[in-house]
């Protein structure tokens, strides 16, 4: 009796251990710099990472200072997933500090940056590089499957895993760039101005032929002097633009004066350089894409 009781127990446990997941080791912890690369890690990742974001939805990576908890969440990853093209600068001297020896990505690799003019009050002169290559859907490709690489590097039994989410997230992008050319189209490119509080579109532009306008550079802390800023009113005024926006952690003080002064009304706010909450319209990527796509159309159309 005490045999088959035993037997019993050790046939039951075997078909327990049976239905449990092929795959339940502890979650790959992996930091991310800020929001925007925090949820392209989630979706590549998926259930088998643990993912940590420095910089979260509605926050300025551009001004973030780090905090002795943000060094600490570094020191026990696995990969540390940063933007480069000095966006965050402070991100190298957290982890140097942090005492980090794990796998470090910088997820534009491989991608041509752009290039910018000088921002206003610089002495140096020389162009500066524009860092937020995520605004042109095709680089997010280049930015998944620098991630995938990554996290099978990490985490090498997880490898196909990380290729079919990557795959199939890569087939999201394709159809989402397709949705942005199919909406522009309806603009004719003469239509395609548009007024922002800070020059963040570059690679957008480029994608999609549209002129953005900025009374502020890069840096947002770079205040445009008063003869800029009345130029840019008087193009305003000239090329009749009504497509006038502010990004979701931009000072709308400026372009609320640039308002007053054309008589045109601030657009919705726009996703650029950080996620939104859970609650608003932009809070994933390709959410805050299709968003700012279907508000800088509806602004076009009144040019």
């Amino acid at each position: 009796m005490k045999r088959r009781t035993l037997t019993h127990f050790a046939l039951s446990t075997l078909a327990a251990s049976c239905l449990l997941p092929a795959w339940a080791a502890e979650p790959l912890p992996v930091v991310a710099s800020f929001s925007i690369l925090g949820d392209l890690v989630k979706v590549v990742g998926g259930d088998r990472v643990q993912v940590t974001t420095l910089v979260g939805p509605n926050e300025d990576a551009h001004a973030f200072e780090p905090k002795p908890a943000d060094a600490k969440a570094i020191l026990a990853a696995k990969l540390f997933v940063i933007n480069g093209l000095n966006f965050e600068p402070w991100a190298p001297k957290l982890a140097q500090s942090a005492n980090y020896k794990g796998l470090t990505l910088m997820a534009t690799q491989g991608i041509q940056p752009r290039s910018m003019p000088p921002e206003p009050g610089h002495t140096h002169g020389h162009a500066e590089t524009d860092p937020h290559a995520w605004q042109d859907p095709s680089n997010v490709i280049t930015y998944v499957k620098n991630i995938a690489k990554s996290l099978s590097d990490a985490d090498p039994s997880g490898a196909s895993s990380y290729q079919k989410n990557s795959d199939f997230y890569i087939k999201k992008l394709m159809i989402l760039d397709q949705f942005a050319k199919d909406q522009l189209a309806m603009i004719p490119v003469a239509k395609r101005q548009v007024i922002t509080s800070h020059d963040a579109f570059g690679y957008f532009a480029a994608r999609y032929q549209i002129k953005f306008l900025a009374p502020q550079g890069i840096n947002e802390d770079t205040e445009p002097s008063a003869k800029e800023v009345a130029q840019l009113i008087r193009q305003i005024k000239r090329d009749k633009i009504k497509a006038v926006f502010v990004e979701n952690m931009s000072n709308s003080k400026l372009l609320a004066q640039i308002t007053r002064d054309t008589g045109v009304t601030l657009g919705p706010k726009l996703y650029v350089d950080a996620l939104s909450g859970p609650n608003e319209p932009g809070s994933s990527y390709l959410l805050m894409m299709r968003h700012n796509v279907t508000q800088l159309v509806a602004g076009m159309k009144l040019n």
